[in-house]
């Protein structure tokens, strides 16, 4: 098969990185092991990868651009255009980059706070800024962020779900969300919050980086960019107390979340337990029953 031009060695360190992330994890990949997969020395790889967060941030790159661009486009349009468009093109973009993102989900705060961080958390508040409108109150706040991590969240959970489906249950969910409330006597009047630039908020998972993209939101999930897009969300979940009794069994999607969390050596048993709101027996059980 001929090579293709493009495919030159940083673009081949880049392949190799994201296979060996996914088959063991970020930490637990070294440079010495992407070396030997293509045959070529630690030096190498450091010429054009400084460290290996640098490789992080060059995978995350192509989803960081394409968020730009989305929100870029979408405002200068009338707020209702606006609030759809980009709910729209955040789904289809995290998507489009459904492994890598599934695959950095846990890592991305690992980029540290330098340029990448800062683009990913400006990303997250100008989605916010977008999706609540002008002018918007606490309550269309609050959405406008589980909004956010409801178009970036699922893909990193329901990894046998076709991109169709999972679209479609997305959208439908955050039409859902972001329904006009009930007028009524009992409803709360909406408190007007200061810009979201001026009050930073998680980006996107969980998790978004957990700095949730989780910011990509890019998070996970939802802070810190290790909360791609949808860091937000994920905070809830990971803080939600697990109900008093026999904890309740795990669903495949959720055995294999907890599978991949605990390969790629990024969370312990009591994490993975507090993520899923389940106990560490349960855990234990679902890890070696493999």
């Amino acid at each position: 098969m001929t090579a293709d031009p493009a495919d030159d060695t940083r673009t081949r360190i880049l392949r190799a990185a994201l296979d060996l992330f996914a088959e063991h994890g970020y930490q637990r990949t070294s440079l010495r092991q992407i070396g030997e997969r293509l045959r070529l020395t630690k030096t190498a790889i450091l010429y054009h990868f400084p460290a290996k967060e640098h490789l992080l941030a060059a995978l995350v790159e192509p989803l960081v651009a394409d968020l730009e661009a989305l929100l870029d486009s979408a405002q200068n349009q009338p707020t209702e255009q606006a609030r759809w468009a980009v709910v729209e093109g955040w789904v289809d973009i995290m998507l489009a980059h459904r492994r890598p993102l599934g695959m950095l989900f846990h890592d991305i705060a690992l980029i540290g706070r330098g340029d990448t961080y800062h683009r990913l958390m400006e990303v997250a508040m100008r989605a916010n800024d977008l999706i609540a409108g002008p002018n918007a109150g606490r309550r269309e706040r609050v959405s406008a962020v589980q909004a956010l991590g409801a178009c970036s969240d699922p893909i990193v959970f329901f990894t046998d779900v076709s991109d169709e489906v999972l679209r479609a249950d997305m959208l439908d969910g955050v039409r859902r969300l972001l329904a006009p409330l009930p007028a009524g006597p009992t409803a709360e009047p909406p408190t007007t919050l200061p810009s979201t630039h001026q009050t930073p908020t998680h980006p996107a998972s969980a998790h978004a980086t957990r700095t949730h993209a989780t910011a990509t939101g890019v998070g996970p999930a939802s802070g810190s960019p290790a909360t791609l897009p949808g860091a937000a969300s994920g905070a809830g979940v990971a803080s939600r107390r697990r109900r008093p009794g026999r904890p309740p069994a795990l669903g495949r999607e959720q055995i294999e979340a907890a599978r991949r969390m605990h390969a790629a050596g990024t969370h312990s048993v009591d994490a993975i337990a507090a993520e899923l709101g389940v106990s560490r027996a349960t855990v234990y059980r679902h890890l070696t029953a493999q």
